[in-house]
């Protein structure tokens, strides 16, 4: 062992240790939005080899003149904001094919799904005496602009919009065909071969015990540690769908650990965890999951509204053994517990402030659209078979360069004698759980069919209406 190492005391560091996550190179930073800018966003980037860093966007915010000139930049009938905007994907995905089909480029409106920040409801039209169906997406819609972190957000509200790529993405994993399970997540995670490393060095850190600064344990933690493992699992690595739910991951970790401040005001892990209440080898694990309790659907199954804000923040214990492997812990943290009921009592409050929580939300919302469409046959009562949508040719999802590897990062915090270890965790999300007998809300009032009658016949043209 390095002779400087013994200058550090076991009995006086906890570090915590976070993952970072991966995003494209050259694609835009992600950080918080707020109306009044004026602030540095934190954000993460990744190398040519896929290895993420973290990095800082300076947004002072977009004056009301800029607001004004974004919006009078799109098309007359996008520039007002509107409880429910209707969109037909048959009809999208043909001016979509035509588009292509002459060598322009997508038109704005078409990428932003005409300003959707919200899916609400799912209408389907059956095909009948020769006339085509439909399936028409619902749900508030306004004017947007790009803000200063490049992501699309509503002009009045800074809510992201709905992205066609993701909508294309969900509709690929939950295809017309015969439905089957599929899992959508990410998981970022230090390997086994980290774990024992770093289990090892810390055993020889505590075998000695004078006093010193925590920098070179904290680099000697990282370095046995190594890079972690970024794993996207049931929608391409190189999507922006992947990337949401990849970021939305990071990003709570760093605010559960203290690298980032919570967007409101709530407790985070590292504030309300005590040093003797969790084992010296503890792995604490953080996760998303949808709440599965979020489709009502209409007696006829031809319509549904999605219901609440559809995201919880779970978490689980588990210890490490010296050689790295991984199993669950006897006892539960409490303060992992506080933290995660915490964040997902906030959750609407969160995705207010910052944008990806707000987007894996409605990333949730496009696959268990997707997971009804498929499971009723929506497919085949409108007629339609998303064609455009299931070609990376004519709609491409696999942009950007899949995340492989992170870089580990070290919060030391000076308390007590106990040494933490790592956190994972990821997000996890099977829509057809939303479609169980159990979880399904039924419309015993008849408003989701009511909504459905109230939004009328389809018009003679265009994909969009109000």
């Amino acid at each position: 062992m390095h002779t400087s190492l013994r200058r550090f005391s076991r009995s006086s560091l906890i570090p915590f240790i976070a993952c970072l996550v991966a995003v494209a190179p050259g694609a835009p930073v992600f950080g918080q939005f707020g109306a009044g800018g004026g602030f540095n966003a934190a954000g993460v980037v990744v190398d040519a080899h896929g290895v993420l860093r973290t990095t800082a966007v300076a947004d002072p915010g977009l004056t009301g003149e800029q607001r004004r000139a974004a919006v009078a930049a799109l098309p007359g009938d996008l520039q007002k904001k509107v409880p429910l905007r209707k969109v037909a994907l048959s009809r999208l995905e043909a001016a979509l094919a035509r588009h292509a089909a002459d060598g322009r480029g997508v038109p704005d409106e078409i990428q932003k799904l005409a300003g959707l920040t919200r899916i609400r409801y799912v209408f389907v039209y059956p095909a009948k005496d020769g006339k085509p169906g439909e399936v028409v997406l619902a749900g508030p819609a306004e004017p947007w602009l790009i803000d200063a972190t490049g992501r699309a957000v509503g002009a009045e509200s800074g809510r992201p919009t709905l992205l066609l790529e993701d909508l294309a993405t969900a509709v690929r994993a939950f295809a017309p065909g015969h439905p089957g399970d599929r899992l959508i997540g990410c998981s970022i995670d230090p390997t086994k071969e980290g774990l024992a490393a770093m289990q090892d060095f810390l055993r020889k850190v505590g075998r000695v015990n004078p006093q010193g600064s925590a920098d070179e344990i904290v680099a000697g933690m990282k370095q046995a540690l190594g890079p972690q493992t970024v794993t996207v699992q049931g929608v391409p690595a190189g999507s922006h769908f992947a990337q949401v739910m990849v970021e939305a991951d990071y990003r709570m970790k760093l605010i559960g650990i203290g690298l980032e401040s919570p967007p409101v005001k709530m407790p985070t892990w590292i504030e309300l965890a005590s040093a003797g209440a969790v084992a010296a080898n503890a792995l604490q694990r953080w996760y998303f999951v949808p709440d599965y309790g979020c489709v009502r659907i209409a007696e006829d199954d031809l319509a549904i509204e999605i219901v609440g804000e559809g995201v919880q923040l779970l978490g689980a214990d588990e210890v490490v053994r010296p050689d790295g492997t991984r199993l669950s812990a006897t006892r539960s943290d409490r303060a992992s517990k506080t933290f995660t009921e915490a964040f997902t009592r906030k959750y609407v409050e969160i995705a207010a402030r910052s944008p990806v929580y707000a987007q894996l939300r409605t990333a949730i919302d496009l696959v268990v659209t997707a997971a009804y469409l498929q499971e009723h046959d929506a497919y085949g009562k409108a007629g339609w078979a998303a064609e455009k949508l299931l070609d990376e040719k004519t709609c491409p999802v696999e942009r950007l360069t899949p995340p492989a590897q992170a870089e580990t990062a070290i919060h030391a915090v000076w308390k007590n004698n106990r040494l933490l270890t790592p956190i994972g965790g990821g997000v996890t999300i099977n829509p057809r759980l939303a479609l169980d007998a159990p979880n399904l809300l039924m419309d015993e009032k008849g408003e989701v069919g009511a909504a459905h009658a109230s939004a009328g016949d389809l018009p003679a043209e265009g994909w969009f209406w109000d």
